[in-house]
């Protein structure tokens, strides 16, 4: 695809290099901190000042920059199904937190590496690109960085917006500034959205129409939760032939929620386990005290206890061990979505063979579960208890139903992975010839 001059810079992108450069040695400040307080050697820290700590791989390098955890992990499937198509190219993952650094590094696909991103100014972002020199750039989802960008397309580097996602809010800021958007959004060669919806967006924003093109959500296709099979088969001895529910990733306000639609299924279904695990572990004693409010009975994972058969409520507040729950059950509610917080991932559990229930506040997946309760493979219930528990009792007693809807989550992954092989191709054929 040939790339077009781009817009012309405008006073506000000039105000924001000057504004970056005052408050540089505070945003510096800040970051080092908090990577410091996680115990990162300095050689790492520096990293936020373009100074890498690894030397420059030989042969063409594609460049990943990603926020956080959830887009981070979304990258790591594609970039494995592009290393073996391009044999001679090597990868970059740039991520903000220490948790994304230390997940990434347990899952990093073969000739890849991570770094932390240089803080948005020109030195910081001149020095990084002057060492790593990518071959590519590809921004995944929202994260926008105007200096980056730029610097990097003056220095000839294609750039990528990949699973683009953007808020209503972050729109309507965008289309107050039509100039600077487009100037912005001129930048990337090519921009790959998660919808129809986030296409229409940006090209109400200025972003040239033969630019965008659909794809999937990166996260449908990225690879499964690593499942501890030690973990899963003595917990799954302790429950026995018991039927489980999860209810997963949830937050303060949903917990008594999920417990009351649980003492309401108890009265049906009185074996019954629920498997509560909240999105932030660190809650756990607050949970822990629902639950014992609530006069369920309790074990909690954090402290190595395993389930008993006559347990009612199994706390599950351990980081990373939420893809071997999917793998004990199925049958998931998943959080963030009775109060107005925005839903979660709902393709960890259904890559996991799960069919998902989801409370109304889920407007960051809205056209993901727009389509999966119409396939059926997914079921929206309202904040009442009561709905919550109808839902679960009709998918423990309606097994033909249940499989049903499986089936459907199964199938709706398998459609997307279809579509990941398209952004590979599509990635792939902008990436310069072989280096010598």
């Amino acid at each position: 695809m040939a790339q077009t001059a781009p817009a012309r810079r405008t006073l506000l992108y000039s105000l924001y290099c000057g504004v970056s450069a005052l408050i540089a040695p505070f945003a510096w400040r800040k970051v080092a901190g908090k990577l410091r307080g996680y115990g990162l050697p300095e050689e790492r820290v520096r990293e936020r000042l373009g100074h890498a700590s690894q030397p420059r791989p030989a042969g063409r390098l594609i460049w990943f920059h990603a926020a956080s955890v959830g887009e981070s992990l979304s990258v790591l499937t594609l970039i494995a199904r592009m290393g073996e198509q391009a044999l001679d190219a090597e990868f970059l993952i740039t991520s903000g937190t220490p948790t994304s650094a230390e997940l990434i590094a347990k899952r990093m696909p073969p000739r890849c590496r991570h770094q932390f991103p240089p803080l948005d100014t020109a030195a910081a972002v001149d020095r990084f690109l002057a060492h790593w020199q990518p071959d590519l750039g590809v921004f995944v989802e929202s994260e926008l960085w105007p200096q980056m960008l730029v610097r990097a397309r003056k220095m000839g580097c294609p750039l990528v917006l990949l699973n683009a996602r953007l808020s209503d809010r972050s729109v309507k800021g965008w289309t107050k500034r039509p100039a600077t958007a487009r100037f912005i959004l001129d930048q990337f060669t090519l921009l790959v959205t998660q919808n129809q919806k986030t296409a229409a967006n940006l090209q109400a924003m200025g972003a040239a129409p033969e630019r965008i093109r659909p794809g999937s959500n990166l996260k449908a296709v990225s690879a499964p939760l690593p499942v501890d099979q030690d973990t899963l088969d003595k917990v799954r001895g302790s429950i026995g032939e018991r039927a489980v529910w999860i209810a997963s990733s949830t937050h303060e306000g949903e917990e008594d929620t999920v417990l009351e639609a649980h003492q309401a299924l108890l009265k049906q279904h009185p074996d019954l386990c629920l498997l509560l695990a909240p999105r932030h572990p660190e809650r756990g004693d607050v949970v822990e005290k629902l639950i014992k409010d609530a006069g369920l009975s309790c074990a909690r994972r954090s402290k190595g206890v395993l389930p008993g058969t006559q347990t009612q409520v199994y706390l599950a507040d351990t980081l990373g061990e939420v893809g071997t729950w999917y793998a004990l059950c199925p049958l998931v509610f998943l959080g963030g979505s009775l109060r107005e917080i925005g839903g979660h991932n709902p393709f960890e559990p259904m890559q996991a063979g799960a069919a998902v229930i989801t409370g109304t506040g889920h407007f960051n997946f809205a056209e993901t579960y727009a389509e999966l309760t119409t396939l059926g493979a997914a079921a929206e219930v309202r904040s009442a208890a009561a709905e919550l528990a109808a839902q679960v009792s009709e998918w423990l007693e309606k097994p033909a139903v249940f499989q049903a809807a499986r089936d459907g989550a199964k199938a709706f992954i398998s459609r997307q992975s279809d579509q990941l092989d398209k952004t590979v191709d599509a990635l792939l054929a902008l990436l310069p010839d072989r280096r010598p």
